[in-house]
């Protein structure tokens, strides 16, 4: 098992003020209810996210702030999770609270959700602050990079909410 690095325990405002932050939308033709359906699924996010390769719920349902949370990613990298917000249908955040790569200080997400006529639009904002110089770095030179593959991955949870409500 890889070594785990600890992260700061950052509080929801993190997600307001993290020295990076990433912030993405989506309009979605499902409800609020059903995008929670499809964030709750663990093995929804790898068909969207596409860094992510498994995500193990840690804690039992029902999920709340709290849920703890395992997910894997593409390059060995493993974030340990912790929810900071679980409103069903409006918002859900969590922070890490350790990974296996210590260039991560502090991380969070949170996913913001409006109902539309048409279904729901999504906000989602990714904050983190780096750890060391070469964390600074690489978000500095990757940031415009990173900024598309966030907003890719939202066109990727549209195409995926749309052909899931499809075999509905």
């Amino acid at each position: 098992m890889a070594k785990r690095h600890p992260c700061e325990r950052v509080e929801l405002e993190f997600v307001d003020r993290a020295p990076y932050r990433f912030v993405s939308t989506v309009d979605l033709a499902i409800t609020p209810e059903q995008l929670f359906e499809v964030l709750a699924d663990a093995s929804s996010w790898p068909h969207w996210a596409s860094v992510i390769t498994n995500v193990t719920w840690t804690s039992p349902a029902p999920r709340g702030i709290g849920t703890t949370r395992t997910v894997e990613m593409r390059g060995g990298i493993t974030g340990d999770e912790e929810f900071l917000a679980w409103e069903p249908f409006t918002r859900m955040a969590f922070r890490f609270n350790e990974s296996t790569t210590g260039a991560i200080a502090a991380f969070a997400e949170d996913y913001r959700v409006v109902p539309t006529p048409d279904g729901c639009h999504l906000t989602w904002i990714m904050a983190m602050k780096p750890n060391g110089v070469a964390g600074r770095l690489g978000l500095f030179t990757g940031r415009p990079v990173m900024g598309w593959m966030f907003q890719r991955f939202l066109h990727n949870l549209r195409r995926y909410t749309d052909e899931r409500l499809r075999e509905e």
